[in-house]
């Protein structure tokens, strides 16, 4: 059983693009996010509208810094948390290329970077969108309560990002290139608390790193980075114990984006979460980094807790699964 692909071809991330809400546009990566909301209703008249309104956004400016018309894009690769993805299909409706909505909560990202790369490695298509979004008041009445409850955040909880990232992946062209990925599997340790979703997705993301170590034989000081998705504080923690568990120390390489996102105080507890989370850290701050050569070899593994406002009324543990793929400048 092999879970880890090498792409010969080594497909390109040749434009991106980074939308973030009033709250991601004050916190420590704000200088790279390309643009800033001040309103996260960003002229709609419903939390929903305004999200697939950013994930339109950060499409459009990643085909614009990519340098590609819009008729050069063969398929956007989609997702976010709103039931049937709908800020991406909606987003997609704009488009006249193929689309392909995909779902893995949080870890959605690293999905649609790993299918992207795989389309554009194959040589079935030359230039492909990978794009997630979030939004913290669309996600909250979803998954939690009511917004106008004001309801008291226990202190396990993250924060949904506000939040859109893009990027275009080529066949050819000048940019980071995905050199390889490592597909997740479902991990379920038990974990109950919808609030608690760091600790539901650790034993996920460690699982997948050390199958990737495992079958390619690399070890975490060939990377400079070390990029979880949404783990937040606790759940960077624990991710980084089962890792040492397993004989690998990432306490150098580590760094978590929910957690880089904000400048983490008490309103923002554990960090950032959500779809959009990895999306735009990625898109803004890494790629950024990348580019400038700044950053030589980096892993994006994006974690997600695949639970569902049914799941949850039903009582079920929440499972999770973290997708790797692994971007050289």
């Amino acid at each position: 059983m092999k879970r880890t692909i090498y792409f010969k071809n080594k497909p390109v991330i040749i434009g991106a693009g980074s939308i973030g809400g009033p709250k991601e546009s004050e916190g420590s990566i704000a200088k790279f996010i390309e643009t800033k909301l001040d309103d996260d209703m960003f002229g709609e008249d419903s939390f929903e509208k305004a999200e697939s309104k950013m994930l339109f956004n950060a499409i459009k400016t990643a085909i614009l810094h990519a340098k590609k018309k819009e008729d050069e894009i063969d398929t956007i690769i989609a997702g976010d948390l709103l039931n049937q993805i709908i800020a991406a299909t909606f987003a997609a409706r704009n488009f006249s290329c193929g689309y392909l909505g995909v779902y893995n909560a949080c870890s959605t990202f690293s999905e649609a970077l790993l299918l992207g790369a795989t389309l554009v490695d194959g040589g079935y298509m030359n230039n492909v969108i990978c794009a997630t979004s979030s939004h913290f008041s669309s996600a909250e009445r979803q998954y939690r309560y009511p917004l106008e409850l004001g309801c008291t955040r226990p202190p396990q909880a993250q924060w949904t990002i506000t939040g859109a990232g893009a990027v275009v992946v080529s066949a050819d062209g000048v940019g980071p290139k995905i050199t390889g990925a490592t597909v997740g599997k479902v991990i379920d340790y038990g974990v109950v608390d919808a609030n608690n979703m760091g600790a539901a997705m650790a034993p996920a993301a460690a699982d997948t790193l050390y199958t990737h170590f495992m079958e390619t034989s690399l070890t975490p000081s060939d990377y400079d980075l070390i990029i979880t998705g949404d783990l937040g504080t606790l759940g960077s923690r624990i991710f980084k114990d089962l890792v040492w568990e397993k004989g690998f120390n990432i306490e150098k390489q580590h760094v978590d984006c929910g957690e880089l996102v904000y400048n983490i105080c008490e309103d923002e507890y554990q960090g950032g979460s959500g779809a959009g989370c990895s999306a735009l850290v990625f898109s803004s701050y890494i790629y950024k980094r990348l580019k400038e050569k700044k950053f030589k070899k980096i892993l994006l593994l994006a974690t997600g807790a695949l639970l569902s406002t049914t799941s949850t009324q039903q009582g079920e543990s929440i499972p999770a699964i973290a997708h790797l793929v692994v971007v050289e400048s």
